[in-house]
């Protein structure tokens, strides 16, 4: 039995952080996991990545972001996560279509009942078991990225405080629309903090102990339901 987990949150959050310890903890018990991203996860989805995120391209309107975000996520789905969760294994992504429905629905407006039927439509209606969502204050978020000198400062993460107060408002209501799908942790906290709540809520889930699976969620044999708006 597969899980499909996905990871969300503000620039500075610390995703990359916790998937990498998610990884090795999931690995320790001797369970199967990809750990991948968006945009990117493929070669096509990382030449979109790069169109996406670099600073000439500021021109970009809302709706072209919107439709290269989708596209390098039906290239995901298709090319990378359904075949891993057909072979049985757990997916780990950096982000997904809740993403979009945050950044083009919320921070830049677009219609959100256009940007959930083009999330359908890209993924096949293919959504995580569990959304993990690292909530930190937006400004605090953008200082900690700007200070980290391996990451990446793109065009997106150049758009306003307003702009990503709007985001982290609009995942919140996302949670509070589907609270058995998400795990809300306070990204403020240590890094070991955060990965425990997080650990904790997969073994909720998930018995990798290698003697068999477990999910309690609430259609348990339905594992990959349609996003709902």
């Amino acid at each position: 039995m597969s899980l499909f987990i996905s990871f969300e949150g503000p620039e500075g959050s610390g995703k990359s952080t916790q998937i990498l310890l998610l990884q090795r903890a999931i690995e320790r018990t001797g369970c199967k996991v990809l750990c991948t991203r968006e945009p990117g996860g493929t070669p096509i989805g990382e030449q979109i990545r790069e169109v996406l995120h670099a600073m000439e391209n500021r021109a970009m309107l809302p709706i072209t972001e919107a439709l290269l975000y989708s596209a390098a996520r039906a290239q995901h789905v298709g090319e990378v996560i359904r075949p891993a969760l057909e072979r049985g294994e757990i997916v780990v992504s950096d982000r997904y279509a809740h993403s979009t429905l945050a950044y083009q629905g919320e921070g830049h407006g677009l219609d959100r009942r256009m940007l959930h039927q083009l999330a359908q439509w890209a993924t096949g209606g293919l959504e995580p078991d569990l959304v993990i969502y690292l909530d930190l204050d937006v400004i605090e978020g953008l200082r900690r990225k700007r200070q980290d000198a391996s990451g990446e400062w793109n065009r997106m993460d150049e758009q306003d405080v307003a702009f990503h107060q709007a985001v982290r408002a609009g995942y919140l209501r996302m949670v509070e629309s589907d609270p058995e799908r998400w795990l809300v942790v306070d990204a403020a906290q240590s890094i070991d903090a955060i990965h425990q709540q997080i650990w904790a809520r997969i073994r909720r889930l998930y018995d990798c102990s290698g003697l068999g699976n477990k999910r309690e969620m609430k259609d348990g044999n339905q594992a990959h339901r349609e996003y709902r708006s």
